[in-house]
């Protein structure tokens, strides 16, 4: 089981070697349980979306995520639980582990969110990057929402005098961080078991 958390550094998306920003990572449950986080508790799930990868387009995606996950991320394999409650489906997913040497540890929050207003790299502003997260996560559905994102993004919100509301309307574009390129289009959503099995399978 996995918490997230903005404890990875980013030197080449959203900050740059002199002054990176920071982007979130997956940690395992455990790990976080010995953390002094500055959030009273974690959400039972972490949630997100599971892509098939159409077969004639594996390697190209590989190799786009690979450079541009290789900034402390590694790859790792989870179960992903469909919401639909259907079996679990064994994901590929790119983790910052806390054994890496972009791995910041925990940071109170208002200093952290300070931060990320102020930092910027080649894929835009870190601010932009928190308040897509959180757009994309209460998107997924009510349950979705994640205390340590929201808190985040409403304290950079205030930092900016920003007004509390929706990311698209302060012209945030959510496909920057969540999404490749329009065209490659290598992606399919992921909604079975079968599915997942047969990519795995061709793959």
């Amino acid at each position: 089981m996995f918490s997230s958390l903005f404890t990875e550094a980013s030197q080449d998306h959203r900050g740059t070697p002199e002054a990176p920003g920071r982007v979130v990572t997956l940690i395992e449950r455990e790990y976080w349980q010995s953390l002094t986080d500055h959030h009273q508790s974690a959400p039972e799930r972490v949630w997100g979306v599971a892509y098939r990868i159409e077969r004639e387009k594996v390697a190209e995606v590989k190799d786009y995520l690979d450079i541009r996950e290789i900034n402390g991320y590694s790859i790792q394999y989870a179960s992903f639980y469909p919401a639909k409650g259907e079996a679990a489906i064994r994901t590929l997913v790119y983790i910052g582990t806390p054994d890496n040497d972009q791995f910041t540890g925990v940071q109170e929050p208002q200093a952290l969110s300070e931060h990320i207003t102020r930092s910027h790299g080649p894929s835009g502003p870190n601010i932009e990057y928190l308040l897509s997260l959180e757009a994309a996560l209460n998107a997924l559905g009510p349950e979705a929402g994640d205390e340590h994102v929201s808190d985040l993004s409403s304290r950079a919100r205030a930092i900016l005098g920003l007004a509390e509301e929706p990311a698209s309307n302060i012209a945030i574009a959510i496909k920057a961080e969540t999404a490749i390129s329009s065209e490659h289009e290598p992606f399919k959503q992921e909604h079975s078991i079968d599915e997942q099995e047969e990519t795995e399978k061709d793959s």
